[in-house]
Formats: C-alpha cells, sequence, structure tokens
C-alpha cells in the first residue's frame, strides 16, 4: 500500500504540474514539446543513426523547456511564481508558433552537407495533440562522402615552405570521411605551427581549402594553400627587436613612457621605472623572450602567464609593434603591468560543525606586504584565533580554544640563502622560494593544553597548468604540553593511548609533494559535473640523519632526545586518487582512494601524532563521527567526558558518490564510503590495532544520501549517513544492514549521523 500510495503521489504531482503549465498557452497555439528526428538510412548502424539524431536535435531552435524528474519545474516557476523570483529561477514558455521548420531543415541539410553528407535530404512537420506539439524531421542523408587525397601548395615562399613542413601531421587521412569541422581544425593547426615560426601577422582564415567532389565514387580532393589576397606582412617571420617592461603603468594613463631615456637596460630589457619601485632582476624570471629570437606563440603566452603568476599585478597585458623603416621583420615587445596595493589587510571568519557534535568558529586577520626588498618577496603575518563548543553528547562543557601566529617570506624565483643562484623553470609558472615560522596553542578545556612550534623552507614549482611540485628540504615542528589535568590523567589510567596526543613531539625532515589536477581546465560555466582525474603524492622523512648519529633505537630500549623531546623517525608514503566521470549534463560518479602508509623505525614505534592518520567524519567516512574510527578492530573506551581522536599509521580509504542536478541550485548525492586505519606495530594499550593480511576484514563500510545547496560561489551541503560494516563487532557479526531499525529512535539516536558542510566532499 505505501508502494502505491507513493505512486499515486507521483502521477498527481506530475499531472498537477503539466496542465497548470497548459493553462497559460494563449489560444490557437501549443507548448513545444521536443525534437524528433527520423534517420532513413538503412546502410548505417544502430549507433550512428543515434549519434546523428543526437548531433541533429541539437542544431533545431528554439530547444523545448528543461524537464527535472520528468516535470517542467522552471516553466512552472517562471508562470506561478512572484516575479522577481520566476524570473530569474525559471524559464519563459517555449510555443509551436515560435519554430520554423523551413529554417530548421536548412539548418539540419547544412549541418549534413558539412559532414560530406552532399546528397541529402530533410523534411519537417509538426504533430499536435491538445495543447502540446513536436517537430518532426525526416532526414535522408544520402552517401557521405570520404577524402581523396590532400596537397599542400608547395611554392617557394617561405609561408608556404613551413606550413609543408609539417604536412605530414595533417589532421586530413584520405579514407576519412568528409568533415567541415576537421578541415578548421588543420587549418587552426596549421596557424598554430606558423605562429610557433615567426609569423606573427598569419592567421587561419588566410588558409583555403579547395574541394574537388567529381573525383567520382563519393571521394573529394583536397587542396589546401594560402589565399592569394593574403596581407604581405603575415608571409614573413618575425624577430624580437626591443623589450620594454612598464610596471607602474595606470589603466587610465593618456599614454605609457616608452621612451629609452627613461628606461634602466638589465640583461637585454628595458624597464620603465622612474620611481625605482621594483628591481629589474625581478623580471628576468618571467621574459622568455631575448633581443633577436623568433617570435613563437608558447614564449608570448608563457611570459603573461608568469608575470601574472607573481602575483603584484592587478592586470596583464603586452603589445607588438612592428619596428617602422626596418629592412628586416622585426617586433618591439612592450609589457603593460598595473600593480596591486602594495599593502593590503583581511579578515576571514570561518563557521564550522562537526559529526561529533562539535561546532565553533574562527577568525584570521592577515597582513601582506607584495613587494618587500623590492624584489617581489610577499611578506605575511597572520594571526587567528577559534573555538569549537560541544552541544550535545555526553562532552559538554570540554571545548576547545585555539590561537596561532605564523609569518613567511615568499620569494619569486628558486632562493638559496647566501649563494647567488639563478635557476629557473620552464612553462608558464615562476618558481617560488617559501620560508615559513609559525606558533600554535590548543587548549581542551578541562583536559589539556599543548604548544607548537613549527617552521619550513622549501620551494613550489608547476611545470604546466595540470601539474605542481612542493620540496620541503627542511621542516621542523616541536610540540610540548604546558597544562595536563588531573582529570584527563585519571581517564589516562583507563586508557593509556590518551597520552599520545599530549607527548612531546620534535620532527625535523624533509618532505616532497607531486599533484596532478585535470579538473583545473574545466571551466565553470560547464557546470559541476565534468570528467577528469586528479591525483596527490607525498613522501615525508624525518630523523634519519639525526638517527644515523645517535644510533637510536626504540625497542632496544635506546631512545634519544633532542631538546628535551624525543625526536621522531620515519618515513610516510601517502596518495590520494580521485576520479570523475560526466554521465550527462546533470550528473556525474566521483570517486576516491586514499592509501597511506607510515613506517616508525629507530627513535619511533609510532608516527607523531600530528603526523597519523585519521579517519570519519565530514569528508571522510561519513557514517562514523570525526576521528572516532579505529584503529583496526580496536574500539575506545566510553567515556563520559570527551571524545578522543583515533589515530593510526596506515591508511585504506574509498569513497564513490553519484552527483545529481536535482532543480536548479539543489543536486543530489548517493554515496558510500569504506576505509579504517591501523598501527604499524603492536600496540598493548589497543588490541586488534596492528595491521595485518585481514586488513579486508577490519573495513568500515557506511553510506547515506547528500543534499547540496549550490549557488556557484558556494556550496552548503548536508549528508545524512548510517553505517552498514562496523568492524569493532566479533567477527561474523560486523555487517549491521539487517539490524537498521529506522523506527527506533534510540537506533537513530547512535546510528543516523548528520553530516554539515563546505563545499563538496572530494
Amino acid at each position: 500500500m505505501k508502494h502505491c500510495y507513493f505512486i499515486l503521489l507521483s502521477t498527481l504531482i506530475f499531472i498537477f504540474y503539466s496542465c497548470s503549465n497548459l493553462r497559460k498557452v494563449p489560444a490557437g497555439d501549443a507548448l513545444f514539446v521536443g525534437v524528433s528526428v527520423k534517420v532513413e538510412d538503412s546502410s548505417m548502424t544502430a549507433r550512428q543513426r543515434r549519434n546523428m539524431r543526437k548531433e541533429l536535435v541539437s542544431l533545431t531552435r528554439p530547444q523545448p523547456n528543461t524537464k527535472t524528474l520528468g516535470m517542467r519545474t522552471k516553466l512552472w516557476a517562471y508562470n506561478y511564481l512572484p516575479k522577481s523570483i520566476g524570473r530569474k529561477i525559471g524559464e519563459e514558455q517555449v510555443l509551436l508558433s515560435q519554430v520554423d521548420l523551413d529554417r530548421n531543415s536548412k539548418v539540419l541539410q547544412t549541418g549534413l552537407e558539412n559532414r560530406g553528407y552532399f546528397n541529402a535530404f530533410v523534411e519537417g512537420d509538426t504533430t499536435i495533440r491538445g495543447k502540446k506539439a513536436r517537430a518532426t524531421y525526416s532526414v535522408k542523408p544520402g552517401v557521405q562522402y570520404v577524402i581523396n587525397d590532400v596537397r599542400f601548395d608547395s611554392n617557394s615562399t617561405v609561408v608556404s615552405r613551413t606550413i609543408t613542413g609539417v604536412a605530414s601531421k595533417t589532421l586530413l587521412k584520405p579514407g576519412d570521411p568528409f568533415d567541415l569541422a576537421v578541415i578548421k581544425d588543420e587549418r587552426i593547426r596549421i596557424d598554430g605551427h606558423l605562429k610557433e615560426n615567426g609569423f606573427f601577422y598569419f592567421d587561419s582564415d588566410y588558409i583555403i581549402a579547395q574541394a574537388d567532389s567529381t573525383t567520382g565514387n563519393n571521394k573529394v580532393s583536397l587542396f589546401l594553400k594560402v589565399k592569394p589576397n593574403t596581407p604581405p606582412e603575415s608571409l614573413q617571420p618575425y624577430r624580437i627587436n626591443e623589450v620594454y617592461i612598464l610596471p607602474n603603468y595606470r589603466l587610465d594613463a593618456p599614454h605609457a613612457d616608452t621612451s629609452k631615456a627613461n628606461a634602466e637596460y638589465y640583461e637585454g630589457y628595458y624597464v620603465v621605472d622612474q620611481r625605482k619601485r621594483y628591481k629589474p632582476r625581478l623580471f628576468t624570471q618571467s621574459m622568455q623572450f631575448d633581443p633577436g629570437d623568433v617570435y613563437n606563440r608558447t614564449d608570448h603566452i608563457q611570459t603573461i602567464n608568469r608575470l601574472v603568476s607573481l602575483g603584484l599585478f592587478k592586470f596583464v597585458k603586452n603589445r607588438f609593434e612592428r619596428v617602422p623603416g626596418s629592412d628586416s621583420a622585426l617586433l618591439n615587445a612592450y609589457y603593460y603591468l598595473t600593480p596591486l596595493p602594495k599593502r593590503s589587510l583581511r579578515a576571514e571568519l570561518n563557521a564550522s560543525t562537526k559529526s561529533n557534535n562539535l561546532t565553533g568558529s574562527s577568525i584570521t586577520i592577515g597582513w601582506k606586504n607584495r613587494n618587500t626588498f623590492k624584489s617581489g618577496v610577499l611578506f605575511s603575518i597572520n594571526a587567528n584565533a577559534s573555538f569549537e563548543v560541544q552541544f550535545g553528547g555526553k562532552a559538554r562543557g570540554f571545548n576547545t580554544f585555539g590561537a596561532g601566529f605564523e609569518t613567511g617570506l615568499d620569494f619569486p624565483r628558486f632562493y638559496v640563502p647566501f649563494v647567488n643562484l639563478k635557476l629557473n623553470t620552464k612553462g608558464g609558472y615562476v618558481p617560488h622560494t617559501q620560508i615559513l615560522l609559525g606558533y600554535d596553542l590548543l587548549r581542551k578545556q578541562k583536559l589539556y593544553s599543548m604548544q607548537s612550534f613549527r617552521g619550513s623552507f622549501g620551494y613550489l614549482w608547476r611545470q604546466n597548468f595540470k601539474t605542481e611540485h612542493q620540496f620541503h628540504p627542511i621542516n621542523i615542528n616541536y610540540a610540548q604540553p604546558v597544562v595536563i589535568t588531573q582529570l584527563f590523567k585519571d581517564s589516562a589510567a583507563n586508557n593509556a593511548s590518551l597520552m599520545k596526543a599530549v607527548e612531546k613531539q620534535f620532527i625535523l625532515g624533509s618532505d616532497y609533494k607531486y599533484t596532478y589536477n585535470e579538473l583545473k581546465e574545466q571551466s565553470p560555466i560547464k557546470g559541476r559535473y565534468f570528467s577528469g582525474t586528479y591525483f596527490s603524492g607525498t613522501i615525508d622523512l624525518s630523523g634519519n640523519i639525526a638517527g644515523l648519529i645517535t644510533k637510536a633505537n626504540v625497542n632496544n630500549g635506546n631512545q634519544k632526545n633532542l631538546f628535551g623531546a624525543p625526536f621522531s623517525q620515519y618515513i610516510k608514503l601517502e596518495s590520494d586518487v580521485r576520479r570523475y566521470l560526466k554521465l550527462s549534463p546533470n550528473s556525474a560518479w566521483a570517486n576516491r582512494l586514499i592509501i597511506g602508509v607510515g613506517f616508525p623505525y629507530g627513535n619511533s614505534r609510532e608516527l607523531p601524532f600530528i603526523k597519523q592518520f585519521f579517519i570519519g567524519g565530514n569528508n571522510s567516512l561519513r557514517a562514523f563521527r570525526t576521528r572516532s574510527l579505529g584503529p583496526g578492530t580496536f574500539q575506545a573506551p566510553i567515556s563520559n567526558f570527551f571524545l578522543p581522536d583515533q589515530s593510526g599509521d596506515i591508511k585504506l580509504e574509498l569513497n564513490t558518490e553519484l552527483r545529481v542536478r536535482l532543480i536548479n541550485f539543489l543536486h543530489g548525492a548517493l554515496f558510500v564510503d569504506a576505509g579504517n586505519i591501523w598501527l604499524f606495530n603492536e600496540n598493548p594499550d589497543k588490541p586488534g590495532a596492528k595491521f595485518s593480511g585481514d586488513f579486508l576484514k577490519e573495513l568500515a563500510v557506511g553510506g547515506g544520501v547528500g543534499f547540496r545547496f549550490d549557488i556557484t560561489f558556494l556550496v552548503v551541503r548536508l549528508d545524512i549517513a548510517v553505517p552498514f560494516r562496523k568492524p569493532y563487532l566479533p567477527e561474523g557479526e560486523r555487517w549491521v544492514i539487517s539490524k537498521m531499525d529506522f523506527g527506533s529512535k534510540s537506533w537513530r539516536r547512535d546510528n543516523i549521523i548528520y553530516n554539515l558542510g563546505i563545499g563538496y566532499p572530494f
């Protein structure tokens, strides 16, 4: 009966939306509801006909009103909501009177001819039922012509010789179908090659492709050549003559000063900076052109990208100008740079909520000097404060307060102190050297207070738009407790692993991180659904040199200290792989796999607490509370006071999520998460925590549904999850799907986890 009621209710809603929209259709007209294309060609496969129908339908105009779950909700919103709302989120009705069958038929026929169907025939008709109408187009494509041969103009001009030099790489292959889109791509390919070889003024429109269909047997011969009326300046390669850099350019300036008398000449460049705000050396990392170089588009684009990546300028533009009166083909290059304010002050306020009932807020105040030492060095100072309050559960009153201070220097080049090093990278991005010092104070009310000092020295550079490297040869962390309350000590007497959170830690090591991100290529106008791969891999080393010098071995009772704390010795590897598959314009399938392995040795039996892995929570296994799961089959003793964080040396996490756009800014998701953490070595205080060959039997599994309110610049997310498998239960009882009881209040309290967050989980 429940299913019957649901079907009946859905049917009534559908009828309501449909009928209410039809009432707004003017008399004598009909609501245009769709297009059908019938392809009449028995020689085509079903897939070929399907693809042709899809392509031709997209060419017709107008398109009918969009549907969501079979209902034209946007049309209903436009018709019945107040104008101030309906006009923004709705769609005006599309009527049959707006459809021009003859025009659409000609558009479809032209589209087919552009694909080589030179004998195509298209005829349109309409079908009207009540207040609804459809358009149907019958298509007889005929035989598709194919390419017989491709020839290029081989005269003695420089431009023709340059084109024929890459003729073997042509996109036009004998035997391939004639396709105008491929011919356009070939013209763009040739133009791109010419731009890389100095032909600054050339354009793809200067290439003409002549087609001869009289060859017979439904074949076409193609002849590509440069148009005879092409401007003379487009037919010769250019070299760079002089390069001018104007780093104080104002957009409202009547004219720019490019006088050599006011410029400083430095390593081949003229820097016009009368106020001496920038050291000329700053720009040598960015400029890819040298006087005398042949112009090429790659260096052109990369120079602009590098100037932008300095982070000093609001606007960057350039201009190339022919040198007048010169016997040679020469260009002067001008770069106009509009500076950002040298100093800036910002404040950032955040709010958060976690699945362990912690709700809080943080504020960060930051100050920047963008041109320290007149060499583009970014000097920053940031101060932050935060709090988290426990509103629910048994741990009320055990609130968290934090404060911190951080200062850093960011050099727009590879910098080694006291060494005059002139290293650079290729590509469109300037390398950066980063020096960071910070202090943090964490107070967990009624439990303990910890302070930590950190510092790092490292490099960041990019190969291209997708690939980024980070290398820190020096990375230091020193943490020690300030206060440990008696309450915490008493709790640790029953759960010795709690002392892990307050132990002294000294980390002296290095790390390297590699990131590959195809998602950066996705344009925001294409929506939230796309295909692509993301990969992040990290290697983190600590204590190796200190371990060799001191010959520390904690297993033999020979643990060594530095600055009053045992130094950590480990190797840590972590990878994060994500794959996104676009299923339709309004749906996608997102997947993530995280594998992390830490090898503590020498002076350590476990990774330091701040370097360990955690699992569970808002962006992890959403059916389990934040940092509450594991390690292994271990379950922490239930505390009446607070929820301890569980940590491990090894991590495996898998997430899969189906994302669907429901209506306008409302998106939905179905997800399943699985994973766990483990310790590398046995810990008598945590039985079942050590990693073993039975790790697959110790995976936690959970799933649920989610809703995302996506307003482009902000995504508010609500995920509702329940556990499917609990690894801390006895073997054979870990799957708990059959024990679900949504009607039980106690079951809902213990098993339904609500996650409220900002942004997508991955």
